[in-house]
């Protein structure tokens, strides 16, 4: 039984592992494409001086927070599931 219970504890923490290995990669590469997007929209839109880089700043937190969004819940959905 403590076997059990080791391996149902010790599969949690892989799960949890899992879903912020998830949010962590989501959230660096939403910040890379952000990063990229949010330039190439202020030079596309001419935003003047120091406002380019709030935008691209913006940009970049608000992609990586919907990315890593995604990703972690596309973990937490996969690691439920038993193959």
């Amino acid at each position: 039984k403590k076997k059990k219970k080791k391996t149902r504890k010790m599969a949690k923490d892989s799960c949890l592992a899992r879903i912020t290995a998830g949010v962590a990669i989501g959230g660096a590469v939403g910040g890379a494409v952000g990063a990229v997007y949010g330039t190439f929209e202020a030079i596309r839109y001419k935003v003047p001086g120091l406002m380019k880089v709030r935008y691209i700043g913006q940009t970049t937190v608000g992609s990586a927070a919907i990315f890593g969004l995604f990703l972690g819940a596309g973990s937490l959905i996969h690691c439920g599931k038993s193959y």
